[in-house]
């Protein structure tokens, strides 16, 4: 029983990571290219079972569509430590407008 807890966790940890690799990917081949501006930074603080805290960041965009719309979204691929009203280029879907990957 325990290896099968174990295994439902892998898998759920490695289709996590390929849902977003192929996400990504299909953002950066087909995505909509503009400039955006990093609108707030979310910390997430987490503790494990030695009583350790890490912490994580959410970064947020903000952008103009297509159509003329001001968009927030998630950035999917931070890969600097950037700061709040830091200007950098986003690809985005369409259908998907939410999720953004930097260029």
């Amino acid at each position: 029983m325990q290896y099968a807890v174990i295994a439902v966790i892998v898998v759920v940890i490695v289709g996590g990571f390929i849902y977003n690799y192929l996400r990504q990917k299909k953002i950066k081949e087909n995505g909509i290219e503009v400039d955006a501006v990093i609108s707030r930074i979310v910390e997430k603080e987490s503790t494990d079972s030695d009583n350790n805290t890490d912490y994580t960041y959410e970064y947020y965009v903000k952008y103009t569509d297509q159509n003329g719309n001001q968009v927030e979204a998630k950035l999917s691929n931070p890969r600097t430590i950037s700061k709040v009203g830091d200007q950098l280029k986003i690809k985005y879907l369409p259908e998907k407008p939410k999720v953004a990957v930097r260029v």
